[in-house]
Parts: structure tokens; sequence; C-alpha cells
């Protein structure tokens, strides 16, 4: 294994074909958008489609004022840590560093460019990941203070080390990947690994119950009773086959209320998080089930692993091009995509493309949960028990209820409490019921 790129590597080759499967990829993500996505929730006879949001009709000014705060001192070392992830990654991989680091971070062991990926990268990730953990302890001690984290300092590196164990085994499995096939096929690598990163997105998407949970939580069989019949039958109602209703051990890490529905048909099952068990009654753990059996009606599950292998795919033609990109690659140090040096390159721009489309990922998380709930309100029929749901979760889990519209357009994946309970008493209107009264004490 020797250092360098191939021989066939040049600056420039294979763009053009790059940018036009980009473009045709892209053109198809966003026709998918705009014909699946449901923009429009609920066909309401009211202006405007819902009711409007009003935080202060059903959330006290304690409860208001205790979320302000928590937010007030999450969101600081939470965005310090995002910036300064994104510094650290272009620091390394806009200047010739990254590189650098890479070959000593080999030199050890031969040198090569396997290494250099393997070790290398390794490397880069670790300093990434050190440069920004006293922000995320910050931000553990924030979640401690309010009581939403149940973790001690021991287990909450224990997890710390577990996701950077899985995220960075599954990036440098990427990286070897692109950098073996930009040597193999300098002009056209992006080709297959455009594919490989569509089924890679598939493989992940469907393995994470099975692989990933494991790893982060214990399950055991519900007990035998009326809560685990009543699921059951609550998802036979919803024509779905569900194999076991499962019990997380969530409360070793957090004391929020949750549940969700896993795995496809055959190996789907309920998951409800212990602490939803022992404080919430069995009416709320249904409301809760009905809106995630909506998730796995609709197939939600397969429908965004589609959209990530479209997305996945554009993104690795993009990666081409800024691999091949001659100014990019004189800050770099790096000859071309076969070069082991373009190592933090990459990873600069895998990061940057990610906080782009973050938006967009939020946009249509939302516009799925506010079905998802329109389900929940339709299979159950209980607006009024399920608007007050959203309130006690919302105060049980520090919910913001009304985030700057910077932060709520880039990083909310759901609708707000308040955005929820309007939608209840939207339903109840639409349905001729009569629409949940003021829940505020």
């Amino acid at each position: 294994m020797t250092g360098g790129a191939s021989t066939g590597s040049r600056p420039g080759s294979g763009r053009l074909p790059a940018l036009a499967a980009m473009l045709a990829l892209l053109i198809g993500l966003a026709a998918a958008l705009a014909l699946t996505v449901p923009w429009r929730t609920l066909e309401l006879p009211v202006p405007g489609g819902s009711v409007a949001t009003a935080p202060a009709r059903d959330f006290t000014v304690a409860e208001q004022a205790r979320e302000d705060t928590y937010h007030a001192q999450l969101r600081p070392p939470a965005y310090v840590s995002l910036v300064g992830g994104l510094a650290v990654a272009a620091v390394l991989g806009l200047t010739p560093l990254g590189a650098r680091l890479a070959r000593l971070a080999a030199r050890p062991l031969g040198g090569g460019w396997l290494w250099q990926v393997v070790v290398g990268g390794l490397v880069l990730l670790l300093l990434g990941r050190l440069a920004v953990l006293p922000l995320d302890a910050r931000v553990e001690q924030v979640r401690r203070a309010y009581g939403l984290s149940t973790r001690d300092w021991p287990s909450w590196a224990g997890d710390i080390a577990k996701g950077f164990a899985l995220s960075a085994g599954l990036t440098l499995l990427i990286l070897v990947a692109v950098v073996a096939l930009g040597r193999m096929l300098p002009r056209w690598w992006w080709a297959p690994a455009a594919v490989g990163g569509a089924l890679l997105v598939a493989v992940v998407s469907f393995a994470y119950p099975l692989a990933v949970e494991p790893v982060f939580n214990r399950f055991t069989p519900m007990a035998e009773g009326p809560l685990r019949t009543s699921l059951l039958a609550l998802a036979r109602a919803d024509g779905l086959d569900v194999e076991d209703v499962l019990v997380a051990d969530a409360s070793r890490r957090t004391s929020t209320l949750n549940a969700y529905v896993s795995g496809l048909a055959g190996s789907r099952r309920i998951v409800v998080y212990d602490t939803l068990l022992r404080r919430g009654s069995p009416a709320e753990v249904r409301l809760i089930v009905a809106h995630e059996l909506g998730h796995a009606k609709r197939g939600d599950v397969p429908y965004g692993t589609l959209l990530g292998a479209f997305g996945v795919a554009a993104g690795v033609c993009a990666l081409h091009l800024l691999v091949t990109s001659a100014p990019l690659l004189r800050r770099a140090g790096a000859a071309g995509p076969g070069d082991p040096a373009t190592l933090a390159l990459l990873l600069v721009a895998i990061s940057v493309m990610g906080l782009i489309s973050t938006p967009v990922q939020s946009l249509v998380s939302r516009r799925i949960e506010a079905r998802a709930d329109v389900h929940a309100l339709d299979l159950t029929r209980e607006p009024a028990g399920y608007a007050r749901l959203q309130r006690r979760l919302a105060v049980a889990n520090l919910s913001d209820l009304d985030p700057p519209l910077p932060t709520y357009l880039a990083f909310a994946t759901h609708p707000t409490a308040p955005e929820r309970i309007a939608l209840a008493r939207s339903w109840a209107e639409a349905h001729g019921q009569p629409p949940p009264a003021d829940l505020a004490p």
C-alpha cells in the first residue's frame, strides 16, 4: 500500500456527468417532496385551515417560564457545539493540517493509503468529537438540573462512547469505500458510490431496530394484562400486524415519556418507555401508540428511507464536485478523489451538506408528524384526550412551546405542543365535536 492518489486521478475529471446526475437526483427529490409530503394535513372549514396556536390557553405562566429558562440555558452550548464542530472540521479539511495528521497517524503502520483512511480518519473524527465534548457535557448538566436526564457521568460517558463507536465505524467504512473507488475509477467513482450510498441508507434504516437500539436500551416483553391486550387490539383495529409489545428501560437515561413502533410487517413491535408506564395512564399510552401506528400505517420509515437514499446519492455526486475542485484541493494539500489526503476535505464536506439539508428534513418531518397526529385522532376519536396528552408530554419533557423562528425552521422535527393541541381542536370542529377546552389550570 503506497500513499498518494492513483495516476489516473485528475482534478475536474468527470465533473460534468456528476453535475448532471446531481441535478437530476435533486429534481427528482424535489418532485417527490412536492407530490408526496402531506402539505395539507387536515382539510378544515375554518379560515387558514387550522385553529391559531396560543400557548397561554393551555400552559401556565410558570410552565412557560420554566421551559423558556431551560432552553435559554440549553441552546448556547448546543449551538456553540454545532458551530465548533464545523469549525474544527473546516480547519482540518480546508488546510493541509488534516492530511498531515492522517499521514502521521498511519506512519507506525506503514503509511499506506488504507491506514491513512482508517487510522487517520479515526484520529480526525476523535479530534472533532473531543473538541465539543465539554459543550456536550454542559448540555447534559442542564438536562440533569431540570430532571430530564437520569444518567450519572459514567453512564453518560458510556453512551457517548457507544454513539461515537457506531458513527465512526460507519463513517470510516464509507471513507474507505470512497477513497478505494477514487483510486480505481478516478473519473467515475461517484456513480457506484451513489448507488452504494443509497443501498447503505436502506440497510441502516432497516437494521437500526435490531442492531442499534439494543446497544442503548434493554427490551423486555410487556407483561400480559389489559394494557398489552388493548395495544394489540388497537393495532388490529388499524389493520396492522404487531409481533410483540416491548418495554424499553429508558429510565436509565431519561425521565421523558415516549413510545414508538419499530420494524416492518413480521417483525413490527410496539415499544413503550418504562417511564411512560410508570407515570402515564393507560389511556395516554394508547393515544401515543395510536400516533406511532400512524407512522407504520403510512409506511413512513420506508418512505423516509427512499427520500434519504435519493438525498445521499445526490450528496455523493456533490462530493465528487468538491473533491475535484482545484482550489479546495490546493487548500487541503490533496491531489484528487483517490488521494487519502482528501480525507479531511470529505469530512468537512459531509458535515456542511448535512447541515444544509437539515431544514428540509425538519420541514418534511413536521408534516409527517402532523399526519400521524391526525391518524391518531381518526383512530381514537378522542380530541380532548389527545390535547390533554400533548400538554402532559410538553410539561413532562420540557418541550419548546414557542421556539425562535430560525430554530423552529432549522431544527424542529415535530410541531410544537400548542400546534398539536390546535390541531386537535381543528379536528374536533371538522368532525362536529366540541373542541377541547382551554387546558391551563
